[in-house]
């Protein structure tokens, strides 16, 4: 084993951990999913890496690096088991937490709820300073009452703490002696500042973003530190590396000192990867389609680009209504959550309809087929009562699946009470995930100016291939590509990413009167900023930066990202920035305002590493027939017939290159199961893609 190199990439999903290993000097894949472990994700890390040695023996003193996304930030977050946190704040903002921005998510529900601040007003504190927009100091700030203030939240028993002052993004003078009051009043306490987390414009993301960095840090830290302890205690030599929201990776440090930056970076790697994919086949618009255990998350690529976001949301009381949850304003790639997982709970709601999710069985107890004590009936329950799943493959064998607790589920919690009987249950839950999954993903599509009779779908997770089909029917899609080891698909997409970090600088000036030469500088002090964190993964040559700027016309509310070719500002005419921005403008809105003057409001660099060479290998042509892979058949439910037809069982894992299969067919690996209807056709390629072409492009 010796001169050989290992890569693993392990994602923590809320039900199931999956595990990629790659060894790249034979580019030979192993896999492994196992059961995720709430009270301790790292219990399941060391299981599966366990597991993977009877694979591939020996490699652990052979890895070079591990690539790891988790859901542990997010879980915190939702569960309120974040760290006891303060906040420091200019005098008179204390409640921007809770005024948020004053506008009602749903203007019309009396009752509507919104998301309990993680810092409580208790344990909000103020400072009487002040500095002004332009970044002039207004009001000097005391240094006895910094102290103060630090010891009551200390008294209060806070482990945490946030410091988010008027325009420090303009000017950080303050927050940065405040921070270093603190770190000399208490050395061991976590703090987050907000020039660091996020120098931005708008005072209530911002304070959220850092209250929510600060909430989650002391957790992550320990985790981290933690995992990384127990993996050198099984050989590991190598460098950990953390999966980021906005589609890169980056050392435990760093994601350790952010990680609010990692919320979303399962979900992300799967889009990373399709666009991977859709590299190799030169295909420009995809729809990515994520289902896991726990939610379903989708993005639109188009002209093969991901788009980034600068806010998005956590927490959500109304799961799927914009702005009931909190905002955090950190680069994300643009994901959309359009529906609910394999573990998604069906139930009668107060007005009497079959309601999926959006709560989850999650990992414990699971779906009642899982046998680990779940009651309820979930989608999982339903796929395998409809005959797509096997009950004696689930995990290639290894998690026997309880047909009967699905059965006695759906029939007491959904059939009795609808009047239906078992089968109509099971359709219904089926039915109703895709159809709100299309619903979502159509809307999705629509507001990114894409058109979904032209998109193809690739799906990913346990449950995406399951589904992926009556999602592609409802929606329109002519074509779906199921790529190799799709049921762990994120964790194979982490090595597709870059180390990669990205920061950002608001400073608010309008374009004829800006400086190009001062503009220059905070652009090169950012890449210089970014450089260093880079350096931490232990690589220095070949830093990538890409530029872009957030401008507006004056007095809107809404900025324009732009990417900035990257030249030296100072070379650029005004004349030139204002084109580009009228340019983009009309192409996103239709017309422009030519007469109307533009302003910057904040920059933008992105640093990237050279991307670590990763190829999917060929898989062997076979001497053998089609028949030699078939495993036989399966009475499954048809969506187009309603009712149950045979179903051809093929064994994914020996098709070959050409292969062509007309469904109804079941295509079955460890990790998922691929759900092909009679109106389809089925073809395999020379990487083992999986390609589903419709027959005149039906729709149910």
């Amino acid at each position: 084993m010796k001169n050989r190199a290992f890569r693993l990439g392990c994602d923590i999903g809320g039900t199931f951990t999956d595990f990629v290993l790659v060894d790249d000097t034979t580019a030979a894949f192993s896999i492994y999913k196992c059961l995720t472990t709430p009270a301790d994700p790292s219990d399941a890390v060391e299981t599966g890496i366990k597991a993977l040695e009877n694979q591939a023996p020996g490699f652990i003193p052979e890895m070079t690096e591990i690539i790891h996304g988790t859901t542990l930030v997010i879980n915190a977050i939702i569960e309120r088991k974040g760290a006891r946190t303060g906040l420091i704040t200019t005098k008179g903002f204390k409640d921007v937490l809770e005024l948020g921005r004053e506008i009602r998510y749903d203007a019309y529900d009396i009752f509507s709820e919104y998301p309990k601040a993680l810092v409580p007003r208790s344990l909000r504190t103020e400072v009487d300073e002040r500095i002004t927009s332009d970044g002039r100091v207004l009001r000097s700030l005391k240094h006895d009452e910094v102290k103060q203030v630090t010891r009551e939240l200390l008294d209060a028993g806070i482990e945490s703490i946030a410091i988010c002052l008027i325009n420090s993004y303009e000017n950080p003078e303050h927050e940065a002696r405040v921070k270093k009051l603190v770190e000399e009043l208490a050395p061991d306490l976590s703090v987050s500042a907000s020039y660091e987390v996020l120098p931005q414009i708008r005072e209530y993301e911002r304070t959220s973003t850092t209250v929510t960095n600060a909430y989650v840090k002391p957790i992550t830290v320990k985790y981290l530190h933690k995992l990384s302890n127990r993996l050198q205690s099984l050989g590991f030599n190598g460098k950990l590396f953390i999966m980021l929201s906005s589609g890169g990776i980056t050392t435990a440090s760093t994601a350790g000192e952010f990680p609010v930056r990692i919320i979303e970076s399962g979900p992300t790697a799967a889009v990373i990867a399709s666009k991977h994919f859709g590299r190799m086949f030169g295909i420009k618009d995809i729809f990515c389609f994520d289902m896991g255990g726990t939610t379903a998350k989708s993005c639109l690529i188009q002209k093969g680009e991901a788009g980034l976001v600068s806010t998005f949301e956590v927490g959500r009381v109304q799961r799927f209504k914009k702005g009931s949850g909190l905002p955090i304003q950190v680069p994300v790639v643009d994901l959309m959550e359009i529906g609910a997982g394999g573990g998604s709970i069906a139930r009668i709601s107060k007005m009497g309809l079959l309601q999926v999710g959006p709560d989850s069985a999650g990992a414990d107890p699971g779906p009642a087929c899982y046998g680990l004590g779940g009651e309820n009936p979930t989608v999982t329950d339903a796929d395998l009562t409809l005959g797509y799943l096997d009950s004696n493959y689930f995990l290639g064998g290894a998690m026997p699946l309880d047909l009967n607790a699905a059965h006695r589920a759906i029939d007491e919690k959904v059939a009795k009470l609808l009047n239906a009987t078992l089968i109509e249950a099971a359709f219904g839950i089926h039915d109703l995930i895709n159809e709100t999954m299309a619903a979502a993903a159509k809307t999705h599509i629509a507001e990114k100016g894409g058109n979904p009779n032209t998109v193809t779908l690739i799906a990913f997770g346990g449950a995406g291939p399951v589904h992926a089909y009556g999602l592609a029917k409802k929606i329109g899609a002519p074509r779906i590509i199921v790529p190799p080891l799709a049921g762990v698909g994120s964790a194979l997409g982490f090595f597709t990413a870059p180390v990669a970090f990205d920061l950002v600088r608001s400073h608010r000036v309008e374009l004829d009167e800006v400086d190009f030469n001062s503009i220059e500088k905070l652009f090169t002090n950012l890449e210089e900023e970014a450089s260093a964190i880079l350096k931490q993964s232990g690589a220095v040559d070949g830093i990538k930066f890409d530029r872009s700027t957030d401008m507006r016309f004056v007095g809107q509310g809404a900025e324009t990202n732009l990417p900035i070719p990257n030249r030296a500002f100072n070379e650029w005419q005004k004349s030139e920035i204002r084109d580009v921005f009228d340019e983009s403008y009309k192409r996103l809105y239709g017309r422009t305002y030519p007469d109307t003057r533009v302003e910057f409001i904040s920059f933008r660099v992105r640093a990237s590493l050279p991307q670590h060479p990763f190829q999917i290998p060929r898989i062997a042509s076979s001497k053998g027939t089609l028949q030699d892979c078939i495993k036989g058949n399966r009475e499954a439910f048809s969506l187009i017939q309603k009712r149950f037809i045979p179903f051809t069982v093929v064994d994914r894992f020996k098709l070959f290159p050409g292969a062509r299969i007309k469904g109804p067919v079941i295509i079955e690996e460890r990790e998922s199961t691929i759900v092909v209807g009679e109106d389809a056709n089925a073809a395999i390629d020379d990487y083992g893609f999986v390609w589903i072409t419709f027959v005149g492009h039906g729709q149910t």
